[in-house]
């Protein structure tokens, strides 16, 4: 099978790219699998296609810009010069753009495989009906938040249009098929990035390190964090660090630079800026405790699955999908109220005052994320492309009417 993957890709800086190298890094040892072509956006650096293990050929064709009003033409024109057996978008709902048209645009792609008859697969990451518009960031006024839900309904469709849509949350599953009669939603697992052998779980000399990984100033803020840590350093006396590994948010430029003028006072906290695929294994092992400062989550957190696969203890707030995550996949932690820096202390003191409190839960982390390789799931992925090539085989010719 010759497949398509639309996506950005390392080093965009724009999101899902990380996931992106994983699936790709799976997909191009599959046997089934001859060639891969990355429809990617375009980056001034090379793209990263250095892999130590064999696999088969990867063409790459940078095809696409954030907030281009012509990727739905640009993305078209590279899936016909390729000639693709199958197509799997990787998208969020602002994978193509923060502004309206250009996202909108780009979320008519999959539409446009279906009608040319390409078989094509949506892995939706998020759905709106599951986002807190105010808290993550996209808008607090409740009359945009009304037309924010019309919009994302719409986009909602469009989407279903493909041929197969995957989420990775059973929740999703549901909710679309409520409220949109979806019949062709599949769960599959978000899937954990690299599965080490099992740590040891002894920690670096030195202050114990409290972390937290991502892109911060909208719906993750780090604030609350530094000041939870300085309580507990208050009333432990542990020697304790706070570590930001990331950068920020593209919506909300020179976040981190302002947290870290504003909170210069509070010694002991590292701003790492990003963090090269190569560096995140030494980001995580060094960390006591992962921490989740969200106040808000939009869609099943690759963190969590990072922090789980590398051994990791987690304080997570008490809502939405992490809270589904420990229900519908195992993974444990310490929750804490979002609203509350107080709630936050106490959960990151917990960990850090009791060693086999904190080692349980990293070891039944190690173990959720174990359960779920990526190679398990581009295996589910290439067997849902199988199940679409044998329907496409016995039905009629599609449809060019397409209700919105």
């Amino acid at each position: 099978m010759k497949l398509a993957i639309v996506t950005a890709y390392p080093p965009s800086k724009v999101t899902l790219n990380e996931y992106a190298y994983h699936l790709v890094k799976q997909f191009r040892q599959h046997q089934d699998i001859t060639e891969l072509i990355l429809l990617t956006d375009r980056t001034e650096g090379e793209k990263d296609l250095n892999f130590s293990e064999a696999g088969c050929k990867i063409t790459v064709k940078e095809c696409w810009s954030f907030n281009s009003y012509k990727n739905i033409f640009s993305v078209t024109k590279a899936i016909n010069q390729t000639a693709p057996d199958s197509v799997l978008f990787n998208l969020q709902f602002m994978k193509f753009g923060d502004k309206k048209v250009a996202a909108a645009l780009g979320l008519m792609l999959p539409l446009v495989c279906r009608l040319k008859r390409i078989p094509n697969i949506v892995l939706l990451h998020n759905i709106l009906e599951e986002v807190d518009l105010g808290s993550a960031g996209f808008t607090s006024n409740k009359l945009m938040q009304k037309l924010y839900g019309f919009i994302g309904s719409s986009l909602t469709r469009l989407i279903l249009q493909a041929d197969t849509v995957a989420v990775t949350m059973q929740k999703y599953v549901d909710i679309l098929e409520r409220k949109y009669n979806a019949k062709n939603v599949k769960l599959i697992p978000h899937g954990t990035f690299e599965i080490p052998e099992e740590p040891n779980y002894t920690l670096p000399e030195g202050p114990m390190q409290i972390m937290t990984f991502g892109k911060f100033g909208t719906y993750k803020k780090v604030e609350g964090m530094i000041e939870a840590v300085e309580m507990v350093r208050q009333s432990t006396g542990l020697n304790l660090e706070v570590v930001i590994a990331g950068t920020d948010n593209p919506n909300v430029p020179g976040y981190l630079a302002k947290v870290r003028e504003d909170y210069k006072h509070i010694p002991q906290v590292r701003f790492t800026g990003y963090v090269e695929e190569e560096d995140v294994p030494v980001i995580f092992n060094n960390s006591a405790v992962v921490v989740f400062p969200y106040t808000a989550t939009t869609g099943s957190s690759g963190v969590l699955h990072q922090a789980g696969s590398y051994g990791k203890a987690v304080v997570m707030p008490d809502l939405g999908d992490l809270a589904l995550l420990v229900q519908d996949e195992g993974y444990r932690g310490e929750f804490f109220d979002p609203t509350n820096v107080e709630s936050l202390a106490l959960a990151i003191e917990v960990l850090v005052t009791n060693e086999a409190h904190r080692l349980n839960i990293a070891k039944a982390n190690y173990k959720a994320a174990t359960a779920h390789p990526m190679s398990q799931i581009a295996e589910m992925y290439i067997g849902s492309f199988k199940q679409i090539f044998g329907n496409k085989n016995l039905e009629q010719p599609a449809s060019q009417e397409v209700i919105l």
